[in-house]
């Protein structure tokens, strides 16, 4: 009997170890050709020493804890488990938001907080993770088993004996949810809901009794054997007929185009969406939410299309396009301006994981992206046409004024010194914010990391995130461009990040508010009070562990800072507040804030 764990279609069968995880967000495997039938001591076969062995099986060697009462126990037998560090986060969104960053990197985590207190604070990550589409173990202490069907009231709950609240909320935000408060099923529950988090790309939620996770039980006497997850399949015969219409679509245009869109993740498809870039000989564009899943130093790469905010000459590339091919697109108002894109439906080809349509139709459903975009490839006639185009009209980008001596910082000269600090051994985490757009304009070199979260686009998720993504790839220095506002949502991890000894760069954008809104719409709501940032993370920092922290006002200070953060400091956290006028901002947001304010302020629709 073969045996798999890990993401449907990424196993390798040759392999013997944990196998890294691919670079599109395939998760991580372990093949076994024969099955486990290792006893383990009595007292390791327990439901809390499974389940960590479980997760480290599937890749995961971190795992994102705050305590409480009802996860004490648990929190004990995972870290019994060599292959397993637990992380301690100051607070349950900050775990969730890590998780969310690991799962990126990784290809799926696990975070463990407490019964409702510590499952509601989690939620917002979860639903995060959810819309981006993340395999994620959320882990739950819950009540005693003895409790369940009684009437009491117990701590933690909203004061009645019903403890099914925090579950009808997970209910909306996880693809399955499971509450063991039996050993009997147990076995059968945790390995369902993992299994179905790797198959579904989504998190789960997984609830334990707190009295079950140190007790003995025959089902866990063995060591697990490793996941079969059956592999997808395309339908063979929607497969030829899709790619069939579709080429006779393309190969019709004069002058077609391909963009890439974020569910190129989910998909597992960014190779072969690459191999039909290279056949077709189209130009080729992501979405904003695709940076870093399509190779930007691809010979036809030719940026990020965003409607009015897109990079320069993209967007009248794409728009004036006769056929375009979105592969995994959103569109959403963020992603559309305001819905003010100039696309039109019976010029589009969408190809969705599972789904193609052509035009006002046909449609073509169980076709797994990846099979359609390498069958297509062989079928396209080569055209590059709309790329020729675009070669034509390209104008290279201008550089920023030159700044004067000691003159105020401004924005577009921070991020020219942070694109030179770029290479493939680091990767960029960009917050919610004004960084989306200056980060979106960083041309990313091959193998450098990128990481938003557009869809959900809940300010905070940056620190978190930065502190998941940092922990599974050590090897990368991770650039955190986060503001102010945000930075003060979630601030309290810096605590773990020197605590785990991570060497990312946050840039701290101090602009005293809320920019983004504020080009949305401002209010005095928008101004916030104003942190020592630098000395808030010292405080943090309070000697133990390795940190450095610096506030720059002029470009002079700002080489200074980044000169000893890659040099003397490069082994050390380093946070570097960077002082920059309120309305210093992108040019984009300026154009996308007054597109998505006129979106949100339509009035009602006659009655």
């Amino acid at each position: 009997m073969d045996t798999k764990i890990g993401a449907v279609d990424t196993c390798n069968p040759t392999c013997n170890d944990l196998c890294s995880a691919p670079s599109n967000g395939g998760i991580s495997t372990i093949q076994n050709s024969v099955p486990s039938t290792t006893l383990v001591n009595s007292s390791e076969a327990t439901l809390g020493r499974h389940l960590a062995r479980r997760l480290v099986q599937i890749g995961i060697t971190d795992v994102f804890t705050v305590p409480g009462d009802f996860n004490l126990t648990l929190l004990d037998h995972l870290i019994a488990e060599p292959g397993l560090t637990n992380i301690g986060c100051c607070n349950e969104l900050n775990a969730g938001y890590a998780a969310d960053g690991y799962a990126r990197s990784r290809g799926v985590s696990a975070c463990v907080v407490t019964f409702t207190v510590g499952g509601l604070s989690v939620l917002n990550a979860i639903a995060g993770a959810y819309s981006e589409n993340l395999p994620l173990i959320c882990i739950v202490g819950g009540p005693n088993s003895n409790d369940y069907g009684t009437n009491r009231i117990l701590h933690h709950t909203i004061g009645v004996p019903d403890f099914s609240q925090e579950l009808r909320c997970f209910q909306t935000v996880t693809c399955y949810q499971a509450v063991v408060n039996n050993l009997e099923d147990a076995h059968e529950l945790i390995d369902t809901a993992i299994s179905t988090s790797l198959k579904e790309s989504k998190p789960v939620y997984i609830s334990i009794s707190c009295n079950l996770a140190v007790v003995p039980h025959p089902t866990f006497s063995r060591e697990p054997v490793p996941f079969s997850l059956s592999p997808r399949l395309s339908n063979q015969m929607g497969l030829e007929a899709a790619v069939e219409a579709t080429a006779e679509f393309l190969n019709k245009a004069v002058k077609p185009v391909l963009v890439g869109g974020p569910k190129l993740r989910v998909a597992h498809a960014g190779d072969a969406f690459v191999e039909l870039a290279d056949a077709s000989g189209y130009a080729l564009a992501v979405m904003p939410s695709a940076k870093g899943l399509v190779p930007e130093h691809h010979p036809h790469f030719i940026g990020t299309y965003w409607g009015a905010v897109s990079t320069a000459f993209c967007a009248e590339i794409v728009e004036s396009a006769d056929a375009y091919l979105f592969a995994g697109p959103i569109f959403n108002d963020y992603s559309s301006v305001g819905y003010s894109l100039l696309l039109k439906k019976d010029k589009s080809i969408i190809v969705q994981p599972d789904r193609v349509v052509i035009a006002n139709g046909p449609a073509f459903g169980c076709i797994l992206m990846k099979d359609f975009l390498r069958t297509l490839a062989k079928r396209l006639k080569h055209n590059a046409t709309a790329y020729e185009n675009y070669h034509r009209i390209f104008v290279p980008e201008g550089h920023p004024l030159k700044s004067e001596p000691k003159e105020p910082l401004r924005v577009n000269v921070l991020f020219q010194h942070i694109q030179k600090m770029l290479s493939s051994e680091t990767a960029v985490i960009a917050e919610t914010g004004d960084s989306w757009f200056n980060c979106q304009k960083l041309k990313l070199p091959r193998g450098c990391g990128y990481e938003f979260q557009m869809q959900y686009g809940s300010i905070g998720w940056s620190v978190g995130a930065t502190l998941g993504y940092a922990q599974s790839v050590p090897e990368k220095r991770v650039i955190a461009c986060i503001g102010d506002g945000s930075f003060q949502v979630t601030a309290q991890d810096v605590s773990a990040m020197i605590r785990c000894g991570q060497r990312t760069i946050i840039f701290l954008i101090n602009n005293g508010g809320y920019t983004i809104e504020v080009e949305i719409h401002d209010g005095p709501y928008n101004v916030i009070k104003n942190w020592n940032y630098t000395g808030l993370v010292n405080a943090i920092h309070n000697g133990e562990g390795k940190c450095w922290t610096t506030k720059v006002t002029n470009e002079e200070e700002l080489i200074e800072a980044i000169e000893t953060a890659t040099g003397p400091k490069k082994d050390c956290l380093c946070f570097i507040e960077v002082i920059v006028h309120k309305d210093d901002t992108s040019k984009e947001l300026l154009e996308w804030g007054s597109r998505v304010s006129a979106a949100n302020s339509r009035p009602p629709n006659p009655q």
